[in-house]
């Protein structure tokens, strides 16, 4: 096989987004736009909260709020951006994140940073379900994955840079503490005006309605999915492994990494930033990867990879070891873009909105039990073995998905 060199390679991705439609490409400047205000404040989110006052457990429990958002919204979410459209679904959402980031500004305590808690998971959550209808709705069975990992590469570009901006203004305003962080939630909030902004001016609805998805019922969409699907019940249970492990690894990881292992701002956001580096350099190849031979036999590589950095964030005892987990923290960006693919490809393309807001339901359940179950046992048995479980977590994912068919090039109902 030929080797591309960088420049056809970036060529090729070129052409692979100027051939697709309007919004899938105005979707893709908002996603950039989205992940660098996402990176700002992502990898302090967790010692900002310590700092609050908050013991592990507690953390924990403020983080598991906001999965009970998701899990209180995500069904009937999907459901209506079906119903309404995606347009509707990020002008809701935004405001809701932006002033979601202007109370932790004013957040004295970590109970009084709960409600903003609940509305960044909200709102993140409804943004997750309507991008992954675009690119469900816009992109053919043979390009999905390749697209889906495009647009994550191009719109993962601002994390490299960005926890590095964090850290140095946080150093300016006075370190890992609540008054240095406290500033990167008031740039958070001006980033994503501008998204909001993008959104008003450019952004048209994107979804392709099948011919019955506007005058569906809400409960006959989920009974249809549940009928017409693909072992969608055991998608569901693998969805659930891998949004714990998303949670837990989120809540913990920056955590671990400043209270155990002695990391200071830079080498948090430099762990931040690395974890990018994989995604970027790999995420057209493990497209075309998935497109190639196939959704399953993808995860089956990556998966131990991604679970490689909890097992190297234990015995790490260097700022050199922490960034070499990070990078392969990465590959979970990878594996989660791969099993978004075979989530579209389950269902016939007009319930997109009802499925994926069924899945939003269990990933929400997720998303409380995960950083609860995560802070029992840092308080009962060891921080150490939040990791245990983390990787237990993922050979369970991969249990599961060798009883999934593969989706590649399924015929999908019109």
């Amino acid at each position: 096989m030929k080797r591309l060199t960088l420049r056809e390679g970036v060529g090729k991705a070129a052409g692979f987004v100027t051939r697709q439609q309007r919004p899938f490409k105005v979707n893709l400047v908002r996603s950039t736009v989205q992940n660098f205000s996402m990176s700002l404040s992502q990898q302090y989110q967790s010692i900002y909260t310590v700092a609050l006052g908050a013991t592990p457990f507690q953390l924990g429990l403020a983080n598991s709020v906001g999965g009970i958002a998701a899990a209180a919204v995500s069904t009937p979410m999907g459901w209506l951006t079906g119903k309404y459209g995606v347009r509707r679904m990020y002008l809701l959402a935004t405001p809701l994140w932006i002033l979601s980031a202007l109370l932790l500004v004013a957040a004295q305590d970590w109970v009084t940073a709960i409600p903003a808690l609940f509305l960044a998971t909200l709102s993140t959550r409804m943004m997750l379900t309507a991008c992954s209808m675009v690119c469900g709705s816009y992109l053919t069975s043979e390009d999905r994955a390749t697209g889906m990992q495009l647009c994550d590469t191009i719109s993962a570009l601002p994390r490299l840079f960005a926890p590095i901006v964090a850290a140095v203004l946080i150093t300016f305003f006075g370190g890992l503490n609540t008054k240095g962080i406290r500033p990167i939630y008031l740039l958070q909030a001006a980033v994503l005006l501008l998204m909001l902004l993008l959104v008003v001016k450019w952004f048209d609805d994107p979804l392709r309605r099948g011919p019955d998805a506007g005058s569906m019922g809400f409960r006959e969409g989920l009974t249809r999915v549940l009928g017409e699907g693909t072992r969608v019940r055991t998608w569901t249970l693998f969805a659930v492994f891998s949004a714990c492990s998303m949670m837990m690894s989120g809540t913990y990881v920056s955590v671990f990494a400043q209270q155990q292992k002695g990391a200071d701002q830079f080498v948090l956001g430099s762990m931040a930033s690395i974890s990018v580096v994989a995604p970027l350099l790999l995420s057209l190849f493990v497209g075309r990867l998935a497109d190639t031979i196939g959704r399953k036999k993808t995860l089956f590589v990556l998966t131990p990879l991604y679970a490689l950095s909890f097992a190297l964030m234990l015995v790490a005892d260097s700022p050199f070891l922490l960034l070499v987990s990070s990078f392969f923290q990465g590959f979970g960006m990878l594996t989660w873009i791969t099993e978004n693919a075979i989530s579209a490809e389950l269902i016939p393309l007009q319930l997109l909105g009802s499925w994926f807001g069924f899945l939003g339901l269990f990933r929400g359940l997720a998303s409380v039990a995960g950083p609860l179950f995560g802070g029992l046992v840092w308080s009962i048995l060891n921080p150490g073995a939040v990791f245990y479980l983390l990787i237990l977590l993922e050979s369970g994912k991969l249990l599961i998905l060798a009883t999934m068919p593969e989706t590649l090039r399924r015929t999908r109902l019109p």
